[in-house]
């Protein structure tokens, strides 16, 4: 039964890392309001490296539609302002020679629905690859059988904890769309 319980551990792992994944994912889509995550995913062409933004500046937000990032280097700030104007953020960039303020305008009707759209998107990517981990955990549970390593007993129940596992991590993503939609929904 130890393989089993192995080959259902790492699948678990790899599911926890999937739904992380997911929830990053859902934290870089824009809502109304401004946060430092919608910046993580922006790569900024620094001398010839792409580098995320968060390694080239601290990013504040004091208030609800404001962005305020400060660049450690002031000689990346033009890369940084194209980056973030080039981002699917839709948002124009100014700076001040010092500090990149970013205005976060009120999201219309049109462009909440769309983000709604592109958040389900993103859930059913994350459910797809739950799938295949558990796919690939039950041919492997599957094998140690085929094998005579494990018994028909232990392969119902490794399967039957298999799918335990997967239905709680799909719940989880379907909580966190159903939370991301309540908030790009919020006016």
């Amino acid at each position: 039964m130890s393989d089993v319980a192995g080959t259902l551990k790492d699948a678990e792992t790899k599911m926890d890392k999937a739904v992380e994944v997911a929830k990053e994912d859902f934290a870089s889509v824009r809502t109304g309001r401004a946060n430092p995550s919608l910046f993580n995913k922006i790569m900024v062409d620094y001398y010839g490296t792409f580098t995320s933004l968060s390694q080239l500046a601290s990013i504040q937000v004091p208030e609800a539609r404001m962005a305020v990032i400060s660049p450690f280097d002031k000689g990346a700030m033009a890369a940084i302002e194209k980056a973030i104007r080039e981002s699917d953020l839709g948002v124009n960039p100014g700076n001040d020679g010092v500090v990149i303020r970013v205005a976060f305008p009120q999201l219309t009707e049109e462009r909440r629905k769309e983000y709604i759209k592109v958040v389900k998107t993103k859930a059913e990517d994350a459910k797809i690859s739950l799938r295949n981990i558990r796919r690939s955990a039950k041919e492997a549970i599957e094998k140690l059988e085929k094998d005579g390593e494990i018994g028909k007993d232990d392969l119902t129940r490794g399967e039957k904890e298999l799918e335990k596992v997967t239905s709680e991590r799909v719940s989880k993503i379907d909580d966190l769309l159903k939370h991301k939609e309540v908030e790009l929904l919020e006016v």
